[in-house]
């Protein structure tokens, strides 16, 4: 399935007779298992634009032909990211987001942040989350319906974790220690800000 982070479209055969190069990815995560293998294609004619789609039992990257293999190992685990949840297809309702919240706060925060309503929001742009900690109140991005659970957890989390400590400091920082993904999914959706131009990452240290 085609997921070009810029358009949202697949290539066309014209695009595709284009790339250049074309090689098994270096990176170790581009074989994960239950995953197939990954070829990555270098293209002249890309310029700034990464995409996928499956191709029998294999998976394809097509990337600039300029990009640093640090920079392709990145964009293989985005857009293989990408790929997985765009096929499953599932969201999550309220109901669920309620359920994983209670999960989340006592696996990670003793049980300490108990929101009183958590919910999808369709009017949250510019963020992929926020909370009202005098209300009790969690509102997550519906942008998020469809990105890997481990990504959805992290911004929920982060989200619990402000109705304990409203500012980004080293005790807000020192909650989300614990949280085994969280460079994971803030590298996730960096790329995707910067492939899709969409909301702002949570804070990072230091903000």
């Amino acid at each position: 399935m085609p997921a070009d982070p810029s358009h949202g479209s697949g290539e066309t055969p014209l695009r595709r007779a284009a790339d250049t190069s074309r090689r098994p990815a270096p990176s170790p995560d581009a074989r994960r298992p239950g995953t197939s293998a990954v070829e990555v294609r270098r293209s002249s004619r890309r310029r700034r634009t990464v995409s996928a789609y499956r191709e029998g039992d294999r998976t394809v990257v097509l990337i600039p032909a300029r990009m640093s293999e640090a920079e392709e190992r990145r964009w293989v685990t985005v857009m293989l990211d990408k790929l997985a949840a765009q096929e499953s297809k599932r969201l999550l309702g309220d109901g669920e987001l309620v359920q994983r919240a209670e999960r989340l706060s006592g696996q990670y925060l003793e049980g300490r942040a108990r929101p009183a309503t958590v919910r999808w929001v369709t009017n949250q742009n510019t963020r992929w989350g926020s909370c009202t900690p005098a209300e009790g109140s969690i509102r997550l991005s519906h942008r998020l319906q469809g990105m890997p659970e481990y990504v959805i957890d992290y911004v929920l989390l982060h989200e619990l974790a402000h109705l304990l400590v409203p500012g980004h400091g080293p005790r807000f920082w020192r909650l989300l220690e614990a949280y085994p993904r969280t460079e994971r999914a803030r590298g996730y959706l960096e790329g995707v800000v910067a492939a899709d131009r969409l909301p702002q990452l949570p804070a990072a240290r230091g903000d």
